[in-house]
């Protein structure tokens, strides 16, 4: 049997084992060992397994990942997904559909904090959902507009997941940041016009609500600053040279603390709870790196990856023709896979078949990033979906899925105007570093 064959039936070993149940990092480090010891015998990868874990966990730029974990886990107990919801909500819920576009934005503004999309669905769950079915709101609009807005915390900068591209492709962490942050707002703004387009083909889904005051108005924006100055700080230090991305990490991470004690919300309990979810989050992702730097050994001594760029040479197809097929793949396998599995599943195999073909690493990160979030709210794996109803009593899956085809059609736009226009993400990168 030869090695590239080996590779494959490795990859089909990877995804039975994720369809099983076992823990990603445990089956990618699995197939890893064994598909190792197949093509390389043990004396090898006794010193893949003795060197690398040590040399994945122990990089400086890795320190960057519980550093913002930490920030979403302050920012979200500092209650200001409510204020950022209450804000905008006063602003525009007045509109037709008005707060589903809220919802929107919040999360925009939310996820670009917390950079969890899981976290910031759970999170405005608890916040949105409530209020829009109390006014009498559809709820296949707002459990789509919630899954949709969800899914722009993995976007929006700063993002875990970006930080782990930059990390496994060798790219830099804040030209990755820079380079989300339009495609991140032109996703926000797509679904505001999904939901525009859903409520005026049927207005029945969306009542009218009153308009506020402008006393309440006042107090919304008021409301807001908080979290846009934490945001500014952060992405504002970076590009401005004042801050590394480590570094700008740390100021984020007290500031999310002085957040929660501005809005007298830092209790021993919140700062231990907070502190618990950063070191179980961080431990995760951590156990996962290790498990991807095992696999990808195993990957990249079974040649598969030359095969499949040998193959691709021999058909004929055109360079975009080649992305539009690795993105088609990623699409479907969004159906079963959670975004962070997809991505490291893959990345050993598409990443050197991409720079063979000259594209930029960067474009090719937001590109990535964007369909592994449509992946977050498609059927019948969405993560998204599954955390929404979770979350809210009497809420159907179907009914959450069938809310969120508008918002799918809004993301297939987004991620062909990427591939049309790469300046889109490239643009600020270029201007800017």
């Amino acid at each position: 049997m030869t090695p590239p064959i080996i590779g494959v039936l490795g990859l089909v070993a990877l995804l039975v084992l994720i369809a099983v149940r076992v823990p990603v990092a445990i089956a990618m480090g699995t197939v890893g060992i064994v598909g190792g010891v197949i093509l390389n015998g043990w004396f090898s990868l006794g010193f893949v397994l003795g060197s690398q874990p040590f040399v994945t966990t122990s990089s400086y730029a890795l320190s960057v990942i519980p550093l913002f974990v930490m920030m979403g886990a302050f920012a979200s107990r500092a209650g200001l997904s409510s204020a950022l919801y209450r804000s905008l909500h006063a602003l525009i819920g007045h509109w037709r559909g008005g707060l589903a576009s809220a919802t929107i934005g919040a999360c925009a503004i939310f996820g670009s904090v917390c950079g969890s999309s899981l976290a910031t669905a759970a999170t405005m769950a608890r916040v949105a959902i409530p209020e829009m079915t109390a006014i009498g709101y559809d709820r296949r609009l707002t459990s789509g507009a919630l899954a949709a807005g969800g899914t722009l915390g993995i976007l929006i900068p700063p993002s875990i997941i970006m930080v782990i591209y930059a990390l496994l492709t060798e790219q830099s962490i804040g030209r990755m940041f820079l380079a989300g942050l339009i495609p991140g707002i032109l996703a926000a703004v797509l679904y505001v016009g999904a939901t525009w387009l859903v409520v005026r083909l049927e207005p029945s889904r969306a009542p009218l609500v009153p308009r506020a005051s402008g006393a309440q108005m006042v107090s919304a924006v008021r409301d807001m600053w908080p979290v846009v100055c934490l945001f500014g700080l952060v992405m504002g230090g970076i590009y401005v040279g004042v801050f590394s991305p480590t570094e700008a990490a740390g100021v984020g991470a007290f500031g999310a603390i002085l957040l929660a004690a501005y809005r007298r919300v830092l209790t021993w309990q919140v700062i231990r709870d907070a502190l618990i979810e950063t070191a179980g989050t961080t431990g995760m992702l951590f156990m996962i790196l290790i498990g991807t730097s095992v696999l990808q050994f195993f990957i990249e001594t079974s040649t598969l990856p030359v095969v499949i760029v040998d193959w691709i040479g021999t058909i004929g197809l055109p360079p975009i023709g080649v992305i539009v097929m690795i993105l088609l793949i990623y699409v479907i396998l969004g159906c079963f896979l959670d975004s962070l599995s997809m991505m490291l599943i893959t990345l050993p195999i598409v990443f050197p078949l991409v720079t063979a073909l000259g594209y930029d690493p960067i474009w090719f990160g937001v590109l990535v990033v964007s369909v592994v979030e449509i992946g977050l709210i498609t059927p019948p794996l969405g993560m998204n979906l599954f955390v929404i109803t979770a979350s809210t009593d009497d809420l159907k899956f179907e009914t959450v899925a069938r809310g969120v085809v508008p918002y799918l059609m809004a993301d297939f736009i987004r991620v062909a105007l990427l591939v049309m226009i790469p300046a889109l993400s490239l643009g600020l990168p270029a201007l800017l570093m």
